[in-house]
């Protein structure tokens, strides 16, 4: 891998054909489209802000395994070692990472931000502006710096009142600072549900949950069977009658848990998805739920004289606060001024699309389908590298042949 950023404002190169195709962000998606480029004898340069790659994954919580199985999870070129079990930790993933980057001997620049994307001045290629006032001319680009680029907190009115720990979930690493504490985390997506019952595992007096909107929640295994198997063979099919199919899958596999403030929801699974919802898979919610160990409280409205004030007019004093409450893509600093995103800031197209007033820019990354997350980043790896390779793969800088 390479350990020093290119020179500083280079010259424009005379020969189209000296350019490579530049990679913004060394997560999954950014190494598996250069490896895919690479294959194909393309010269493709990883630009990574961090240190070192798979910097999101190394900030994530103590607790996590992936939900999808390892043998879909893997990237192009490399499987996941069988060693790694069949929900692969966080760790396990980061070292996966870090193999995978050595074994494909990808061309990686660490310690570089690239801020703005324009078109490049000879309208062939793009400039790209990064750290330290460095000017890159690339033939193509591919923009894979994550779906969860940014931290969210919402601006609750009387925020500033609330005198107990409030901290994101970018931020939490494990239960051990909150043990015999009094913890409210907000959000019921796969990150609030896992926090949640790694509190009450790990000694948290009280742990409670709040929520704005009832999720679907699924096994993560039923005799052996992955929720994500089900999951791809049903990604294609229509969305009415994937909502159908899983109602009573969902009744037959989950228990009722109104009683517990959690009704079922009353719009479909499917439906949910393509609204950007995904299910929640459990992984130890539901008894925690039952047994009255994480308590479901309603929505976060506001912060009264340091209280919270919840949506049904409930007050309460946690000792902390967790806010699941999900990221920013923050992509209009880097190509918002190119018409490329929709109102809410997500690419107008993705994977091997490229936008018609953008030919050349492609983005990776930025949904969060049904069937899995590195399982899509693998499969549009292979479709941007081979649009490149076809449409503009004589403007790329070429690999040497090995002999």
């Amino acid at each position: 891998m390479a350990d020093s950023p290119a020179p500083a404002n280079p010259a424009e190169p005379t020969n189209h054909t000296d350019r490579p195709v530049y990679v913004i962000g060394g997560g999954p998606g950014g190494l598996a489209a250069a490896y895919a480029l690479r294959a194909r004898g393309l010269r493709a340069v990883v630009l990574e802000k961090s240190d070192r790659v798979g910097a999101s994954w190394r900030r994530h919580y103590d607790r996590l395994h992936l939900h999808t199985t390892r043998r879909l999870s893997g990237l192009p070129g490399l499987p996941m070692p069988r060693r790694f079990g069949r929900w692969v930790s966080r760790d396990n993933m980061v070292r996966y990472l870090e193999k995978y980057a050595e074994h494909h001997e990808l061309e990686i620049v660490t310690g570089v931000e690239v801020s703005r994307i324009d078109r490049s001045p000879d309208g062939t290629g793009w400039l790209l502006h990064a750290t330290g006032g460095r000017e890159l001319t690339g033939a193509a680009v591919v923009v894979a710096t994550g779906y969860n680029h940014t931290p969210r907190i919402p601006d609750w009115p009387g925020r500033d009142t609330y005198t107990g720990e409030l901290l994101h979930a970018a931020d939490y690493r494990n239960a051990k600072p909150f043990t015999d504490r009094d913890v409210l985390v907000v959000g019921i997506g796969n990150t609030g549900a896992e926090i949640a019952v790694d509190l009450v595992e790990g000694g948290a007096s009280r742990v409670r949950l709040s929520v704005r909107t009832a999720p679907h929640i699924v096994r993560r295994t039923t005799a052996g069977w992955a929720a994500q198997y089900t999951a791809v063979l049903v990604r294609r099919l229509p969305v009415g009658l994937v909502d159908r199919l899983a109602r009573p899958v969902a009744k037959l596999s989950v228990p009722d848990l109104s009683a517990h403030g959690l009704p079922r929801p009353d719009t479909g699974l499917y439906s949910r998805v393509t609204e950007g919802s995904i299910p929640v898979q459990d992984v130890g919610l539901i008894d925690a739920v039952r047994k009255g160990r994480v308590e479901i409280v309603a929505a976060v409205e506001a912060f009264e004289d340091g209280k919270v004030v919840l949506a049904d007019g409930t007050r309460v004093e946690p000792d902390a606060m967790i806010a699941a409450t999900g990221y920013r893509r923050a992509l209009e600093g880097l190509v918002g001024h190119l018409d490329v995103l929709d109102p809410h800031g997500k690419p107008v197209v993705h994977g091997a699309r490229t936008p018609d007033n953008a030919r050349g820019l492609f983005f990776t990354g930025y949904a969060n389908p049904i069937s899995g997350m590195l399982r899509e980043l693998a499969i549009d790896a292979e479709k941007i590298a081979k649009v490149i390779a076809r449409d503009g793969g004589r403007q790329v800088s070429r690999l040497p042949r090995l002999t």
